[in-house]
């Protein structure tokens, strides 16, 4: 089952960090159609946000058409977003390259920081 991991020191928030880790899930393949989601109470006991919190981020996730609600079973997963998983060939290669910079000595900030150097690099603002 989906575990939600809430930084209150991100700066973002709590329903996008529901709902950014939800997509997460289903581009790597965690999450797929007809999964169930963890109920909002589910998540409220795990995380100890607001119910309503919970409920905004399925809204938001509903809206985009990657889940629907169903009346008294709860809330499922409508398509995939897989991409490539962390089993495949580019996830093992980047798992590696994590092991590499890890033992380079860099730390989470600096691979932050490298990352989005190349994304930018490779994805300028706007391109999709």
């Amino acid at each position: 089952m989906l575990e939600f991991r809430i930084d209150r020191r991100s700066g973002v928030a709590t329903y996008l960090q529901i709902v950014q880790q939800t997509k997460q899930a289903m581009r790597l393949g965690l999450l797929e159609p007809d999964d169930k989601l963890p109920t909002a109470r589910e998540v409220v006991e795990a995380t100890a946000v607001n119910p309503n919190t919970v409920l905004k981020a399925y809204r938001e996730l509903e809206r985009e058409g990657l889940v629907e609600a169903r009346r008294g079973l709860g809330t499922f997963v409508r398509r995939s977003l897989v991409g490539a998983s962390s089993s495949s060939p580019l996830g093992r290669e980047l798992a590696d390259w994590m092991k590499r910079v890890r033992e380079d000595g860099l730390d989470r900030e600096g691979v932050v920081a490298l990352f989005h150097a190349a994304l930018d690099t490779e994805f300028p603002e706007g391109e999709q």
